[in-house]
């Protein structure tokens, strides 16, 4: 599928065929696709707890608001982050690169982040938003329906997929084969109420 077309058919499907299992060379290529999503200095921040046993998946439905498409979409993921990732091993994020690229951008990476607490939640917030969008596209893209959802108690779910304290949790995206079409689109505010020039 074009990305245009992804992009403008995408929607947020509620309902799901709770019996469709998604193939594996499917899900392979959505997780080779989504590995291509960018973050602040390749520090790829997100950490996704891909939640198969359904017995969690009950727990975080609970913790959901009793939200159905918990346990009825083919996959459950909960999309984390680790505000920490900047100063554990930053060589591992250029390692590929060519050793002068890399002698540049290792060192910045600890003068950007360090003593900046806001910065570094606020980034890996980003980090889990440009994955999600990576991976509902993707989703969209193989012919599957997906949902972001923030409906949920975020210090519970925390305690069931046992959240170290250096992470935070993003946001919970569900994807599957969608058996009831979304509502129509609310409409769209207007280019000019959200693109300005130069400045407010």
């Amino acid at each position: 599928m074009e990305f245009s077309k992804a992009m403008q058919t995408r929607r947020a499907v509620k309902h799901f065929d709770s019996d469709h299992v998604i193939p594996q060379k499917t899900l392979d290529q959505f997780w080779d696709i989504v590995q291509q999503a960018p973050s602040s200095f390749n520090i790829q921040h997100w950490r996704i707890i891909d939640v198969e046993d359904m017995e969690v998946r009950k727990k975080i439905r609970a913790a959901a608001w009793d939200q159905a498409q918990v346990t009825e979409a083919s996959k459950c993921l909960i999309i984390c982050g680790d505000i920490k990732a900047w100063q554990k091993r930053p060589e591992q994020y250029w390692s590929s690169a060519p050793q002068a690229v890399s002698d540049v951008l290792v060192p910045m990476i600890g003068g950007f982040y360090e003593g900046k607490d806001q910065l570094q939640r606020d980034e890996v917030m980003r980090s889990c938003g440009i994955m999600a969008q990576s991976m509902m596209l993707a989703a969209t893209s193989l012919g599957y329906d997906s949902c972001p959802m923030i409906g949920f108690d975020a210090e519970a779910v925390a305690n069931i997929i046992k959240l170290p304290s250096d992470h935070a949790i993003g946001l919970m995206l569900v994807i599957g084969k969608g058996i009831k079409a979304a509502h129509p689109k609310g409409g769209f505010m207007g280019l000019n109420a959200i693109r300005k020039s130069n400045s407010f």
